[in-house]
């Protein structure tokens, strides 16, 4: 989901024209962008997500992909309204709902109406936007003026909230405790009296 405060027209122009030059084919292959999806089943979903967002919004583009293999067109649906499915569930495809807001106030408040709050990013050259995101963007990876993928290990911990998982980010100190088995073991040590040790004299 992206969602465009004052330089909508503009801004779906170009990524409409960013869209269309993405390659999409054989994941082997180094030049491809965008690669099939796991199985039959997710792409069957993707491809009823995109009907779905087809009533919802408006198509601004389609593209075509591939006869064999689990392809999905990358497809961006404009005019989209924030409870909108596509602006509301996770869809795992090449799908964008772009959403228009008349403010940065109103901006955050539909990022925010979602269940989900993994990754969100903000490009701004206004400081007050920027540090009002720090503050209450809900999203366990906030992304300032760069992409919002490209996590690195230590440096950046990947994870979210609500859900989008549990608050353990992968990369973070604790992620590996997640994997343990944790046990607890009490004793009374005030008992009185003591089996005698085998083979003691």
């Amino acid at each position: 989901m992206i969602i465009i405060e004052s330089v909508y027209d503009k801004f779906i122009d170009r990524l409409v024209e960013a869209v269309r030059s993405l390659n999409v084919g054989d994941s082997t292959l180094p030049g491809t962008q965008v690669g099939p999806v796991i199985d039959a089943s997710a792409q069957a979903n993707i491809r009823r997500y995109i009907e779905t967002g087809k009533a919802e919004g408006k198509l601004a583009i389609e593209m075509e992909v591939p006869d064999t293999g689990y392809f999905v067109s990358p497809t961006v649906i404009t005019n989209v309204a924030p409870d909108a499915t596509i602006a509301q569930e996770e869809i795992f495809g090449p799908v964008l709902a772009v959403i228009r807001v008349a403010d940065f106030d109103t901006a955050l408040t539909v990022a925010n109406g979602t269940n989900f709050a993994l990754t969100g990013g903000i490009y701004s050259r206004t400081p007050s936007h920027i540090d009002r995101a720090k503050a209450e963007f809900e999203v366990g990876n906030l992304y300032i003026n760069r992409g919002t993928t490209g996590a690195i290990v230590s440096r950046q911990p990947f994870g979210g909230f609500k859900l989008s998982g549990v608050g353990s980010k992968a990369g973070g100190p604790d992620y590996l405790a997640q994997f343990l088995e944790p046990r607890t073991v009490t004793e009374n040590v005030q008992r009185h009296g003591f089996a005698p040790i085998e083979g003691a004299e």
